[in-house]
């Protein structure tokens, strides 16, 4: 496969100028920031590569629904693509970046698949209602549940973060994830799948993203007590902790000189694609992971490992 996303193909040693140690990796994109979170996929430079023109659906979703919190760009956007090729049909809840859900719908009925695009803010619980009953009055049902959605915001002590951005961190990430699982689980059935996104930072600790680790932590635990909880119900929950892919939060959250040393320190020495992580959700949400549950698969080239 060619994709073509390298920026220059070229190795640079950022770590001097950012105080790691030094070492070569390989270099996606050139410096470059956004002003406003969760991110705009439409303006990043290069844009992700979302979708492997060598995956070939074999209906391992079929007729299955699907709800994944934004869906509309980045790791949600791969996974809504990877979802739709394998038969599942789509709603995908997104905050307000507009371009980027129009083109993945667009993307999703050129594959032959249906979509329902639903704008607002999961941080309050009125939008996971209407989520769940838009679902209901499209498709009649819900049998995947994918809350990805989450904001991340660079700050360098805790004194940095004000109460504001706290408390908002923490109801996109954790209240949304709350709000719309308890609000989707009465129409759940027997082979259902629920897939949380927590992060790597959660692992290691980033030290740049105290709030934001704090709610991918929670996401963890909510993962595991709540997959006990199901377990003989027959409905599964996982988590997916990714290391640094090249989706919208990045740009968004990380001052420009940042970006270039994405995934610099992880063993495949390079950030990822968000298709690369794809086939994970797949896994997750069809019967090949019908004895996996309470469990958080890492994909992140090697940065942590165990």
């Amino acid at each position: 496969m060619n994709y073509d996303y390298k920026y220059g193909n070229q190795f640079y040693n950022y770590f001097d100028k950012l105080g790691f140690q030094t070492k070569a990796y390989e270099i996606i994109a050139p410096e470059q920031s956004q002003n406003k979170q969760p991110g705009k996929e439409n303006i990043m430079n290069p844009r992700p590569v979302f979708d492997n023109p060598e995956y070939k659906g074999s209906g391992k979703l079929k007729n299955k629904v699907a709800i994944i919190t934004g869906g509309d760009s980045g790791l949600g956007r791969a996974a809504a693509i990877a979802f739709a090729k394998e038969g599942a049909k789509m709603v995908i809840p997104y905050y307000d970046e507009h371009e980027d859900a129009i083109y993945t719908k667009r993307y999703i009925e050129k594959l032959g698949g249906e979509c329902l695009l639903l704008s607002g803010d999961l941080s309050k619980k009125t939008f996971s209602k209407r989520i769940v009953d838009e679902t209901l009055k499209r498709f009649g049902k819900i049998d995947i549940l994918v809350n990805n959605a989450g904001v991340q915001y660079q700050s360098d002590t805790l004194e940095e973060i004000c109460d504001e951005q706290f408390d908002w961190t923490m109801k996109v990430n954790v209240y949304g994830m709350f709000y719309l699982t308890k609000e989707a689980l009465p129409y759940m059935k027997r082979g259902a799948s629920i897939i949380n996104l927590s992060s790597i930072t959660t692992f290691y600790g980033e030290a740049q993203l105290i709030d934001y680790v704090t709610t991918k932590g929670a996401i963890v635990g909510f993962t595991r007590a709540l997959a006990r909880n199901l377990a003989l119900k027959g409905i599964r929950v996982n988590a997916i902790a990714p290391g640094y892919y090249w989706t919208p939060l990045q740009p968004s959250c990380w001052q420009k000189e940042k970006i270039p040393s994405l995934g610099s320190d992880a063993a495949m020495a390079r950030c990822a694609m968000p298709y690369e992580l794809a086939p994970t959700f797949v896994y997750l949400a069809s019967d090949d992971s019908s004895y996996t549950t309470g469990q958080v698969i890492h994909s992140n080239g090697g940065q942590v490992m165990g």
